[in-house]
C-alpha cells in the first residue's frame, strides 16, 4: 500500500485514540501506521459542503446523523480509522463521541494524492462494516460521481452533469448539478457557458 503522507512509529489503537484526542493536525490509523492528514483544495472543500448540507437538511428530523470530515470511522475490528468527507450513521448503539462504528453511507470526494487508495483498498475495507449500504465517489477535476451499493453487490453505477443521483441508503435523489453548484472544473464551465449561450438566444 502506498500511502502519500509522512507517517509516526507504530501505536495500538489505544495509543492513536489518545494521541488523536490531543493533537491539533488530523491524522489516519492503519494497521499501526499513523498517517497525516493534509488539506484540501477549494473545489474539495466546495464538494463535500455541498454534499453535507443536502444530505443533513434531508435527514432533518430523522433518527440519521450527518457529519463532515471531522468524525473518524473504526473498521477491521479497530484495525484501521479513517475520516471521510461525509459519513452518515443511523445506529444508536455503538455511538462513540469520536468515532463511528455504524455507518450507512460514506462519501470521500477524490484528490490526486489520495486517489488510488479510496478508489481500491479503502473501497474494500469499508465494504467490509456490516451496516454501509452505499460508498460514493466524486470526482473534483470533472463531473462524475461513482456510486457503490450493497443492493446491488458493490457494484460501480456513473452519474453525470445531466443526471439525477439517488442515494437510496437515505432515501435522497437531486440532480448531480447541484452538487457541483460554484464548483470550478472544465466540464462546469462548459455546462455553464453552453446554458450562457441558449439563454443569450431566447
Amino acid at each position: 500500500m502506498s500511502r502519500p503522507n509522512y507517517k509516526f512509529n507504530y501505536f495500538s489503537e489505544a495509543e492513536y485514540l489518545e494521541f488523536e484526542e490531543n493533537s491539533l493536525t488530523k491524522h489516519e490509523y492503519f494497521e499501526g501506521e499513523v498517517f497525516a492528514m493534509s488539506g484540501g483544495s477549494m473545489n474539495h472543500q466546495l464538494l463535500t459542503g455541498n454534499v453535507f448540507g443536502e444530505i443533513r437538511n434531508h435527514l432533518k428530523g430523522s433518527p440519521c446523523l450527518t457529519f463532515s470530515s471531522d468524525m473518524k470511522v473504526r473498521a477491521d475490528d479497530g484495525n484501521k480509522y479513517f475520516y471521510p468527507d461525509v459519513v452518515v450513521a443511523c445506529e444508536k448503539e455503538n455511538r462513540e463521541q469520536y468515532f463511528l462504528n455504524s455507518p450507512r453511507l460514506i462519501v470521500e470526494v477524490l484528490s490526486k494524492s489520495t486517489r488510488k487508495f479510496d478508489q481500491d483498498l479503502k473501497r474494500q475495507i469499508y465494504q467490509t462494516i456490516p451496516t454501509l449500504d452505499e460508498y460514493i465517489l466524486i470526482e473534483q477535476d470533472r463531473v462524475e460521481i461513482t456510486v457503490f451499493r450493497k443492493s446491488d453487490e458493490w457494484r460501480p453505477t456513473y452519474y453525470y452533469i445531466d443526471d439525477e443521483i439517488t442515494f437510496t441508503s437515505i432515501d435522497l435523489t437531486l440532480p448531480v448539478l447541484e452538487l457541483y453548484q460554484r464548483v470550478e472544473n472544465d466540464d462546469m464551465r462548459d455546462f455553464l457557458k453552453t446554458r450562457e449561450e441558449n439563454q443569450n438566444e431566447l
